[in-house]
């Protein structure tokens, strides 16, 4: 069912948790140059939808195309593997900077792409982890180019505590985008990644946002947005938190005040269907958004089906904050002015 929590933490920040998000992203537009299918992704303004959720303006972030990925996760992974290579090209030889060097993750679905694509870059090996519930045409994207999959558990988590004990093992490099006690250098750099979505927003809009419906599984591309947002627009936008009831993580973290991990049936919403949040997203997120709101798979449903009759097809996942403005808020009256992120492009699986 749908829920919503607004954040006692605001502007302060939970106490236990210190290490927050980056919000300078002088150093991302440049790494990601040397990646051949970097550029901007577009900032579309559908007056139609607006008028249907009772807005002024709408405004989403379109990343179904971002570096021929189909994601926002392109600039994360990539973005961190580019920083590793940064540090060990010679001679500028960057096709082979990081050769022999081997990146290891689990994935829901498009961190795992982004691992694998910047792997091949810098001449390193993605191994990728996927629990049984991934399909099995999204495996076969990863071996395309280059990674090799293993299977491993029914959940998520259960292929994260495998490719976390391969890495253990000594053979490879965990490059996760969640973060916990002990690990944190790498899934920061992914998340300062995600800073790129965020600036190109700010420079394509015309007027700063009144409202931002992010939507989260451990929440590092909410945490990221919602760190730059406060840079560029200060405290003006309400920032929304938006999460399967399925999986609230984030939610019962920021009322628990401190991490925890949930537990519910498999959601629709599979990028999303995260039980247990990062630790930097959280501490980043209890500082700078205003509320958590939980949807329902029906929510999810519904708004896709909206968005692929105006041509704007996505995934339940893809769709997320949208379905959470479509909702309505309190407070966000005819004149506001959403941002939403259109976070990935329909499944071909």
């Amino acid at each position: 069912m749908r829920d919503s929590f607004d954040n006692p933490y605001l502007q302060i920040g939970l106490p236990d948790l210190q290490h927050m998000p980056k919000d300078d992203a002088s150093n991302v537009a440049a790494l990601l140059a040397k990646c051949p299918a970097h550029k901007a992704t577009p900032l579309l303004n559908v007056p139609e939808l607006a008028k249907k959720i009772g807005v002024a303006q709408l405004h989403m972030k379109d990343e179904r195309g971002r570096m021929g990925l189909g994601s926002f996760k392109a600039l994360g992974a990539a973005y961190a593997i580019a920083c590793e290579a940064a540090e060990c090209v010679v001679e500028g030889q960057w096709d082979d900077a990081l050769t022999g060097e081997v990146f290891i993750t689990a994935s829901a679905g498009n961190h795992g792409l982004s691992v694998a694509a910047g792997a091949g870059l810098f001449g390193a090996k993605a191994i990728i982890y996927l629990a049984e519930s991934v399909p099995e045409a999204f495996a076969d994207r990863l071996r395309a180019i280059g990674a090799e999959v293993v299977r491993a558990g029914a959940t998520y988590e259960d292929s994260l505590d495998a490719a976390q004990a391969r890495a253990d093992a000594g053979q490879g490099t965990l490059l996760s985008d969640g973060s916990w006690p002990g690990y944190t250098a790498l899934p920061s750099r992914v998340m300062e990644g995600y800073l790129q979505l965020a600036v190109e927003a700010a420079e394509q809009i015309e007027e700063p946002p009144t409202h931002i419906f992010l939507q989260a599984g451990v929440g590092g591309l909410a945490a990221a947005v919602a760190a730059y947002a406060r840079v560029a627009w200060g405290r003006g936008p309400v920032i929304v938190v938006v999460e399967p009831d399925a999986a609230p993580a984030l939610i019962e973290s920021m009322r628990a005040g401190e991490i925890v991990t949930t537990a519910g049936p498999v959601s629709d919403m599979g990028r999303l269907d995260c039980k247990t949040p990062s630790m930097i997203a959280l501490a980043g997120l209890a500082r700078d958004a205003n509320t958590f709101v939980t949807i329902t798979e029906d929510d999810a449903a519904q708004a896709i089906s909206i968005l692929a009759d105006h041509n704007l097809t996505t995934t339940p996942s893809g769709g997320a904050g949208f379905a959470a403005a479509l909702n309505g808020f309190d407070g966000m009256g005819p004149g506001a002015r959403v941002l939403v992120i259109l976070s990935e492009g329909a499944e071909d699986v």
